[in-house]
């Protein structure tokens, strides 16, 4: 069965995914909020390499696509954190594989270098 553009209904619902997963960040952001809220500059600390222009952007992409949430507090200077969502948490398995695989992937790739 064709949908959209003439792709296949299971193709359409994996791009639907990637296009709202897609990039270097997405995941990494997700999975470091998946121990609980954070704010902007305890996220930068934890995905490593991103600027604070991109994680901005990323955050946006992610808080639109209903995967994480942002919440101002009323204090001054404003306190603003971010929460993975119940929809965001429904890709909770998701980020364990990926982190297990990740890690037998990079052993396995490690080991046949030496």
């Amino acid at each position: 069965m064709l949908e959209e553009g003439g792709c296949p209904k299971t193709m359409l619902s994996i791009s639907d995914a990637l296009e709202a997963l897609d990039g270097r960040w997405k995941l990494l952001i997700l999975f470091a909020l998946s121990d609980g809220p954070l704010r902007f500059k305890q996220i930068s600390r934890e995905v490593m390499g991103i600027t604070d222009k991109t994680l901005s952007k990323e955050l946006k992409l992610l808080e639109s696509n209903l995967l994480i949430s942002r919440h101002v507090y009323d204090t001054f200077p404003p306190t603003v954190e971010y929460a993975i969502t119940e929809h965001g948490m429904s890709l909770e398995n998701v980020l364990k594989e990926l982190h297990y695989w990740g890690l037998h992937h990079r052993k396995k790739v490690l080991g046949k270098v030496s």
